[in-house]
């Protein structure tokens, strides 16, 4: 059978932890907790210098939006569909996923993390992980 998986908003905004209402999973917590503290946002200085060494490596802030974005040129079609195949592993690991959008030897990437509604640590491992693959390759 089909089902349907949502969401609830609250309050304009996505909550960056589990809704009090929902009881933990003992098989997941361990992995949970240590996923959860990575999805808040960052503090303002903290998320400012963050932010600063990545756009050193070539992302830039999105008008209107609490995420970075980079575009990434590769030799090949080939290449380019390797780096994203190394990406989508270690994001499926860290269980956060980029946007991206990819044409030919184009890759377009957006992070952001969603359960917030903007920039967390996860989006800062993400960025540097890309970065660390990108040139090896």
């Amino acid at each position: 059978m089909f089902g349907l998986m949502f969401n609830a908003r609250m309050s304009g905004s996505w909550p960056c932890r589990r809704p009090s209402g929902l009881r933990s999973l003992p098989h997941l917590t361990e992995r949970s907790s240590s996923m959860s503290s990575d999805s808040h946002w960052l503090p303002t200085a903290d998320r400012d210098q963050q932010v600063m060494e990545l756009k050193t490596s070539g992302w830039v802030e999105v008008e209107e939006r609490d995420a970075i974005f980079k575009e990434l040129h590769f030799k090949t079609f080939n290449q380019a569909f390797g780096f994203m195949s190394r990406v989508a592993l270690q994001a499926e690991k860290m269980n956060h996923h980029p946007e991206w959008f990819n044409v030919y030897n184009k890759v377009q990437i957006t992070l952001t993390t969603h359960d917030c509604g903007g920039l967390s640590k996860r989006d800062i491992r993400m960025a540097k992980f890309i970065d660390e693959i990108a040139t090896s390759m």
